[in-house]
């Protein structure tokens, strides 16, 4: 059989995979259902129970199973095609408010408003969607397309011999018998008939990075927590590392193990912080203008008699208080962070990470693969004193080097070390004689070497408690000595003290033989050996793992690991990337808790260890509830429900496809560095938004009082609806750069999220000090200019519109920062030019043909030194109002 990938396989996860669970989905149970018959019955039952023999089944049978069981094949949702993604875009309520604005503009004949609102929509919803239609289509290029052939035995009739098929593996059947060697993937789930020094890889189920050992065993199967704990058992999904089997398959595609897994995602995915921030403010808004924009009708239509002409002020009132750019600015703000992720090789798949990414104070990380290497090296060669022995590494060389069989992970990271071989030229000096074969009952194998032409040496390696178990002496510095009782204990303290650091042990003892020429050795011949010491074996961190957890330190956001594995291998690789550790959690302890006792333990844990996957999403979600928005990284199939539970999902391109489809950010360099880009890239982009939003909403706000208040004072508009119109289409475009803006460095020092309350705490301050102004421009074009009369309102509406033009594009530069601007912190070049535009633009419209056609007049240029002293107190009190506010509240952005 040849390998073949899950690139059909693109579900999130949500159930659980313990047995004794007590809740469980309706698919779960239906899959344990299938296979719990076969967890403690013989091989020899369970090809009754299939109705299936050694010999496999004939091609009728096969063909017939076919029909009643479907096709080896899970089957998802269908990826989206790009117009329900288009659709999916215009499906927010804040979208919906302004293609609903645009809608009446219409209806009114009021064709700049429609034109206006469509054009912001228009713009925001298409850079959206071809950013992430581009980043769907680059993901989707990283699944990788490899043969998927089976070897089964099938047979024409029940007379004729059974034959080995290359068949595809969409056409396995329960009952078919299947041959297993090593690289192959398991094609569906297995009960295993025969096996020779299987070992399989499960990593991606269980999250221990060794392959465990599978045996086709006899007798009832030995009580175990987890499916894949199973000896006899093998599941769809994991690999072949070692030996060769025969098995029958036990369920075919969505009734596997990984089948069950994919049919219990038929819920939504939860909203991230992101999702309720922007739902939040959407919400503001609209209450806002459903208060306001009646009022501001009512009022015109009552005092001017003009209710045509109020309802249109009135929309217009509705479309000034609508920033429209608002999807446009969060859109151009998130595709310029993925272009900027784009150079770190990195695929934003979803763009509302980005944020997310910024407002992150936790990360949850898997360990194997992650932070690990997902490969075993060997970290130290002792003698039973712990101290570093080289001849332990000698021997442990020698036995690796001369083997036959295949060679596992722990041989193949002993001989990385081979300097031994050229130091000491051992295929000179070491002769292999024999050698004993490992086989899992003695769980050891041993070399039988001549050394130096003169005598025989049996090396034996394997499991600590076999060899020692085997062991009369010990040899501690160069002297042998009888392997008391004292030292015995000795020994199996300090491997007690290894194990417990998180290592995988083999030790290592030799015997002096007779050298003869006809005798054949065999396992009677490994006893009263000598016991040289312990190798030691780990998945080291990754290169880059500490330097991200250092930077992420700085950045603020604790990390927290969450892992399939045990206790005491995630306690040492913490320690090896500097994480401090507060307190420890296990998948058992967690079980016995309820939500609200997990909440109250979950933010002051750092290691869950022994998870299942579902365990994983329940403390992702335990956190968010807390209040936190929360980053997971992951790359098995195990962690696929934390990435669609987490507010962002992060993988990487090695990963099994289930993760890759459930992240929202998929890594195609395995360093963790970009982890700390990716958060100060996220804060920026919310910084910017923000910045929009708080300049938008208090100018907005504003405008309320100056509106209700010339509509209630002036015998005319205070502005024409058009001039409305073009003087928030100016200052939205004055915005349009704010993306490319600095952000202080104190604000990228901590994470940010969503705070409705605050944006509102915001726009009731400093909103109204744009009113106190505009009602001082209204005094000086009423009292100084005259323009008090029906006659003149085109030049008060003038006067206003260019004060209120001019303040707003300035506040920019206020609101912008928590500093002192221009002095303390200055904008970045794009933001300063179109400002300085939009404001010459402003003054230019009045002396320009196109401003007569929209109502506006050429002004004394006596009027110009009042707009210096108006918009200098506007700078000059709205700082003093800053000052007091984040003295107040702690905070201005």
């Amino acid at each position: 059989m040849r390998k073949f990938f899950l690139s059909k396989v693109s579900f999130p996860l949500a159930f659980k995979f313990s047995l004794h669970s007590p809740i469980l989905p309706e698919e779960s149970r239906q899959t344990f259902s299938l296979l719990t018959p076969f967890l403690n019955i013989s091989s020899t039952e369970a090809l009754l129970k299939l109705n299936t023999t050694l010999k496999g089944l004939r091609t009728n049978e096969a063909e017939a199973r076919l029909e009643k069981y479907g096709l080896n094949d899970i089957k998802g949702d269908k990826p989206a095609n790009k117009y329900t993604l288009l659709l999916k875009y215009f499906i927010n309520p804040f979208i919906v408010l302004l293609v609903m604005l645009a809608g009446i503009s219409l209806f009114l004949s009021n064709i700049d408003a429609a034109i206006i609102i469509s054009v912001m929509v228009a713009i925001s919803v298409m850079i959206r969607f071809f950013q992430e239609w581009q980043s769907k289509k680059t993901a989707a290029k990283l699944k990788a397309m490899v043969s998927t052939q089976a070897t089964v035995l099938r047979r024409e009739d029940s007379n004729s011999e059974p034959q080995k098929q290359e068949i595809d593996i969409k056409l396995l059947v329960p009952g078919d018998i299947i041959h297993l060697s090593a690289g192959d993937m398991v094609p569906a789930d297995v009960r295993l008939l025969s096996a020779k020094e299987l070992y399989v890889s499960q990593s991606s189920l269980s999250g221990e990075s060794l392959p465990v050992e599978k045996e086709a065993i006899s007798h009832s199967a030995r009580s175990t927590e987890n499916l894949w704990e199973m000896p006899h058992l093998c599941f769809m999904g994991t690999h072949v590392f070692n030996g060769t089997a025969l098995a029958v398959v036990l369920t075919t595609g969505e009734h596997t193990y990984l089948g069950g897994m994919a049919k219990s995602i038929t819920h939504p995915r939860p909203l991230t912080a992101f999702d309720i921030g922007i739902s939040k403010v959407s919400w503001l808004l609209i209450r806002l203008m459903c208060i306001t924009v009646p009022i501001v009708f009512l009022l015109n239509g009552f005092i001017k008699g003009d209710w045509l002409e109020s309802l249109l002020f009135a929309l217009s009132v509705a479309v000034g208080l609508t920033p429209e750019m608002l999807p446009m600015i969060i859109t151009v703000n998130l595709a310029k962070g993925a272009v900027n992720m784009s150079r770190h090789q990195v695929i934003v798949k979803h763009l509302n990470a980005i944020q997310n990414f910024g407002a992150m104070n936790i990360l949850c990380t898997d360990k194997t693969g992650t932070l690990t290497q997902d490969k075993v090296i060997l970290e130290r060669h002792l003698d039973i004193e712990g101290n570093d022995n080289q001849e332990v590494l000698l021997f442990g060389y020698l036995n690796s080097f001369y083997q036959t069989g295949l060679k596992n992970l722990l041989d193949k990271a002993i001989l990385e070390h081979s300097e031994i071989e050229k130091t000491l030229d051992l295929r000179t000096n070491y002769k292999k004689i024999d050698e004993i074969p490992f086989d899992f009952v003695r769980k050891r194998m041993s070399v039988i070497v001549e050394k130096n032409a003169q005598e025989h040496l049996l090396i034996c390696k394997g499991a600590f408690e076999e060899v020692v178990s085997l062991c009369s002496g010990v040899k501690i510095k160069g002297s042998t000595l009888s392997l008391s009782l004292s030292l015995k204990d000795k020994t199996n303290s300090l491997a007690k003290e290894l194990y417990q650091e998180g290592m995988r042990i083999l030790a290592v003892a030799y015997k002096c033989v007779e050298p003869t020429e006809s005798k054949e050795y065999t396992e009677k011949d490994e006893k009263e050996m000598v016991l040289l010491g312990l190798l030691t074996f780990l998945d080291p961190p990754k290169s880059t793992a500490a330097e991200a957890i250092a930077q992420l330190r700085c950045q603020n956001v604790q990390v927290k690991i969450l892992t399939g594995d045990n206790e005491w291998v995630t306690h040492r690789i913490c320690q090896w990337v500097n994480l401090k550790v507060e307190n420890s959690l296990t998948g058992h302890e967690l079980e016995k808790m309820n939500d609200k006792e997990l909440s109250n333990v979950v933010d002051h844990t750092t290691l869950f260890t022994k998870l299942t996957p579902l365990q994983k999403s329940r403390v992702i979600a335990s956190l968010k509830s807390n209040g936190h928005t929360v980053g997971y990284l992951g790359d098995g199939i195990n962690d696929a429900p934390a990435l669609c539970e987490a507010d962002v999902g992060i993988s990487v391109d090695t990963a099994v496809d289930i993760a890759k489809e459930s992240a929202d950010i998929i890594m195609l360099e395995k360093s963790l560095l970009f982890l700390n880009a990716g958060v100060v890239e996220g804060r920026k982009t919310f910084g910017n938004i923000l910045k929009y939003l708080k300049m938008a909403l208090s100018a907005n706000f504003g405008n309320v009082f100056s509106i209700l208040g010339a509509s209630a004072l002036f015998p005319f508009l205070p502005m024409l609806p058009i001039q409305l119109l073009i003087q928030n289409l100016l200052y939205e475009i004055s915005q349009a750069t704010i993306p490319w803006d600095h952000m202080d460095p104190e604000f990228l020092a901590y994470p940010q999220r969503w705070e409705p309350g605050d944006i509102a705490k915001f726009m009731l301050v400093v909103g109204p000090i744009s009113s106190i102004f505009d009602y001082i421009t209204f005094a000086v074009m009423w009292f100084i200019f005259a323009a008090n009369t029906p006659e003149k309102q085109s030049i008060f509406q003038t006067g206003w519109f260019i004060e209120g033009l001019l303040s707003q594009t300035l506040i920019v530069h206020m609101i912008r920062t928590p500093k002192i601007p221009f002095i303390q912190s200055m904008t970045a070049w794009p933001l300063t030019l179109t400002t300085w535009v939009i404001i010459a633009i402003g003054i230019y419209l009045p002396y320009a043909c196109i401003g007569a056609s929209i109502g506006l007049v050429p002004l004394p240029w006596s009027y110009f030194p009042w707009l210096l002293i108006i918009l200098l107190g506007y700078c000059l009190l709205t700082q003093l109002v800053k000052m007091w506010f984040i003295k107040k509240f702690g905070r201005w952005l």
